[in-house]
């Protein structure tokens, strides 16, 4: 066995590769760029070499730098996570000329698998059922114009060498299909270095399955059954679960065993992933095969008991493998949910910053499930603009889907992030959607259920009520503090109320509350009463009650005349007034924001691309204003409605921070 490997990579994934390494008792050699000198992943590895500055195309995706470290470490071998030069075939030659492991796929494997066109012609050829689509390469939006409408309309434009979203658009009509080529080849240069672009028919109301393989060297392939990865956003990923609700054994074996031979038809080895379309009758299109560790894979381990990276060290070990077929079950039920550095509340557009308070929920077993989060990063840490802007894969397993899926809401209430934008409130919205509860999903389900974006959660009466008695007990508790404080308690000059007044939400409910020593009872106008219990004291971020029996995590923190709560989405500024400061509160006229309706906003720190109108120029809505990079992706800003250009702010390379005007409007 190797005694020490070099992680080409960083963050989640390079701590990931790490934790297994040391369990197998196997020095580790981490490699930064400047951003991440104090990384986690720096931390956590025996040793550390600096490769360069913060842009990955400076640092993480040369060659000759991880070279270079591992000459200095003397690493015998080397994982490349996911994306860099994980299926970067050249890096895999590179290793193999040095004499250093691979701890990966071989290189034929790679450059006929990992570029997608190479990919899909090879399945062809197996027959393998395809998506239908233009193989060859493309020149210009012109001629992406002309296959888009031999192929018909929609399309998908995508980078060859792509993934992670990136590179990805959906064209509907001639001029998005022009648009779609542009951008797409612009970020695949940038993310990639390869702006080679095809385009293939877009299946409307599909779902995204996935089998993962494991090969080794000695003719053994098998397949970890399936993980269904059909909640996106962009075409990234945003919540997967092992198994899909929606296949059958059947139709389970009969992809599986497709994955299998399409690997072993390509001599692969090591862990990899299929993926494929798969509609309404269950008919199943190969997507692509991904010749790496996938972001999602801990729902599979979650679910097979099988640590993967460990599979990939031993293959690469030349060990044969030890797993037959008929080892691989399915125990449970597992789902991840990706933490990302993205405001919701602004179009999901990228969040730079650093985390003031970062308090993941404990790791391991929760009641009859089990929590697991992989991340990269800590509190006190900063997000960067350089890199993807994944914080953390929260991952939960249960006995069943209904045992994961409450696991996972009561981990997101419990899961802390301040500093920074982020979409916890998103992922904890759709594991409340009854679609998603019902398994009711396609890859079109964000665009269907939040067309006009993400607003927040608007919680149902009986959760209000909840909230509503304990933000009641937990004021009781915050007063007989300030009474206590003020030295007046034992002299019966303060008294705390019992009669309170809670609004949240645009309602309010009158309550009395009667506290003993195991509790509070909160009894509400109407005569229902809540049995509320807990040990939250003030100053605690986060507060674990039960609510008339049933569990109810909320992060708290402190506003005039109460609290701001959160939990299960919800934002909430909840009010606690006496009935005499409830009665004077619904007179005050209420506050309106600034108008910024003639003026166009930077939605998030970036760069400047292109700027597509001048000063005098009449917009119409929906047309293209400029463009702004942030994170890798390019974001085209558009007119919400018809004007005349008055003025603009900025130019192309300017570097913007969030609510920079950029224009502003007759």
């Amino acid at each position: 066995m190797f005694d020490k490997i070099l992680i080409a990579n960083r963050g989640e994934i390079a701590c990931r590769v790490i934790k297994s390494a040391q369990k197998m008792g196997i020095k580790t050699v981490a490699v930064y760029s400047d951003a991440d000198k104090h990384a986690l992943h720096v931390a956590m590895a025996d040793e550390a070499v600096h490769i360069g500055p913060p842009p990955a195309n400076q640092s993480y995706i040369i060659i000759d730098k991880i070279m270079d470290a591992i000459k200095q470490t003397g690493a015998q071998a080397v994982h490349p996570g996911y994306g860099f030069l994980s299926e970067n075939p050249k890096f895999a030659e590179a290793l193999e000329a040095a004499g250093v492991a691979f701890i990966g796929p071989p290189k034929g494997a790679i450059m006929a698998m990992g570029d997608k066109i190479t990919s899909k012609k090879l399945a062809q050829e197996a027959g393998v059922n395809t998506v239908p689509g233009y193989m060859g390469l493309i020149e210009d939006a012109e001629e992406a114009v002309k296959i888009s409408n031999q192929i018909g309309y929609p399309v998908m434009i995508k980078a060859s060498a792509g993934g992670g979203g990136k590179g990805m658009r959906i064209a509907w009509n001639d001029d998005e299909a022009r648009e779609g080529f542009q951008s797409s080849k612009n970020e695949a240069a940038s993310s990639f270095g390869d702006d080679r672009i095809f385009i293939e028919k877009f299946v409307t109301q599909p779902r995204h399955i996935e089998i993962q393989v494991l090969c080794d060297a000695h003719g053994n392939g098998l397949w970890l059954n399936e993980r269904e990865c059909s909640i996106q956003r962009r075409n990234q990923k945003v919540v997967e679960e092992a198994p899909s609700p929606f296949l059958d054994a059947q139709t389970r074996k009969a992809m599986g065993e497709q994955a299998v031979a399409l690997a072993k038809a390509v001599d692969y080895t090591s862990a990899g992933t299929v993926e494929f379309i798969v509609d309404g009758d269950k008919n199943f299109y190969f997507l692509e095969m991904n010749t790496r560790l996938q972001v999602e894979h801990p729902v599979t381990e979650l679910i097979t008991g099988i640590d993967l990276v460990e599979q990939m060290i031993r293959v690469a070990d030349g060990e044969a493998l030890t797993i037959t077929q008929d080892d691989v079950k399915i125990n449970g039920w597992a789902i991840e949910n990706r933490l990302y550095a993205e405001d919701p509340y602004r179009g999901f557009l990228p969040s730079i910053g650093r985390l003031i308070r970062y308090r993941p929920p404990a790791e391991g077993p929760h009641g009859s499930g089990i929590v697991r989060n992989d991340t990269g990063v800590f509190e006190g840490g900063e997000i960067s603009m350089y890199y993807d802007p994944m914080i953390a894969k929260l991952c939960t397993w249960g006995p069943t889907r209904e045992d994961a899926i409450e696991t996972m809401r009561n981990a997101l209430d419990s899961f802390e992030v301040e500093g920074i934008g982020h979409n916890l409130p998103f992922v904890a919205a759709v594991m409340d959607h009854p679609r998603f509860i019902s398994g009711d999903i396609t890859t079109a389900f964000i665009e269907e259920e939040y067309p006009e974006g993400f607003h927040g959660v608007t919680l149902a009466e009986d959760t209000l009520r909840s909230i509503a008695a304990a933000s009641a007990a937990m004021n009781r508790v915050a007063e007989i503090r300030r009474a206590r404080i003020s030295g007046t308690l034992d002299n019966h000059e303060r008294k705390v109320g019992d009669v309170w007044n809670i609004a949240l939400q645009g309602v309010d409910f009158d309550v009395t509350i009667a506290a003993d020593k195991s509790g509070s009872t909160v009894s509400f106008a109407d005569g229902a009463d809540l049995r509320v219990e807990g040990d939250w004291t003030p100053g605690d971020a986060l507060a674990h009650m039960v609510v008339d029996g049933k569990p109810l995590v909320l992060k708290v923190g402190k506003i005039s005349g109460g609290f701001r709560i959160r939990s299960r989405g919800a934002d909430l500024k909840v009010h606690v007034r006496t009935p005499r400061q409830a009665e004077l509160a619904r007179l005050m006229i209420e506050k309106l924001p600034p108008d910024t309706s003639k003026m166009l906003l930077c939605p998030m720190p970036g760069l400047i691309v292109k700027m597509n109108v001048a000063v005098g120029d009449e917009v119409q809505e929906g047309q293209a204003l400029c463009t702004v990079e942030a994170m890798k992706m390019e974001n085209i800003l558009r007119a919400e409605r018809k004007a005349v250009v008055k003025k603009i702010n900025a130019d192309p390379g300017d570097s913007l921070a969030v609510d920079d005007v950029i224009m502003e409007f007759e």
